[in-house]
């Protein structure tokens, strides 16, 4: 039996999903990171998460207890960043990974992406492909020891976002630890 399940968010989860991001916001500010910092970037976020949550992109881990301890949201090719020499068709793209500070460690964010390469092989695709945030380095550097590639950095004015990665979908870091996956 897994110590996490895996599951799709329901309406009910967007409370929880702001409790990790707003958590996120202060361990990133006390790392000296500006990320999610900016005026209304929380009502942008709860209103795009409302809305993957409503077409099935968004899911979230709980431990035993029951408590949401993670997020991915599974979302279409941005097309800021991924263009058509890109094959967006080819991926699956990361979104708004976060996990709990109480489960630091655990390599729980390294068993989602896991999972991820696990949907995108279904799907017969090539990729998991991501982008963050151009200033976060050490976020990047936590893709990049997991077995992402750096395929360049966009900077479009209107986002912050833009380092750009992707991973074989068949990579698993923790392939003896697959998460738990709630049936729909």
């Amino acid at each position: 039996m897994s110590d996490y399940t895996l599951r799709r968010a329901t309406a009910d989860d967007a409370q929880a999903l702001m409790t990790l991001r707003i958590e996120a916001e202060h361990w990133l500010a006390d790392a000296g990171i500006d990320q999610w910092r900016s005026p209304g970037f929380r009502d942008r976020a709860l209103d795009k998460w409302r809305k993957d949550i409503s077409e099935g992109r968004t899911w979230v881990v709980e431990d035993r207890a029951a408590a949401v301890v993670a997020t991915v949201t599974l979302t279409p090719a941005d097309r800021d960043f991924w263009h058509a020499a890109d094959e967006p068709e080819s991926a699956v793209y990361v979104a708004k990974l976060i996990t709990a500070r109480s489960v630091s460690g655990e390599g729980l964010g390294e068993r989602i992406l896991d999972w991820v390469g696990e949907v995108a092989s279904q799907r017969g695709l090539r990729w998991v492909r991501l982008d963050c945030w151009r200033s976060n380095i050490a976020l990047q550097r936590y893709y990049l020891k997991n077995g992402f590639s750096h395929v360049r950095t966009e900077a479009p004015a209107h986002r912050l976002s833009g380092w750009m990665a992707e991973r074989d979908a068949s990579v698993r870091i923790h392939p003896d630890q697959p998460l738990g996956v709630a049936s729909e």
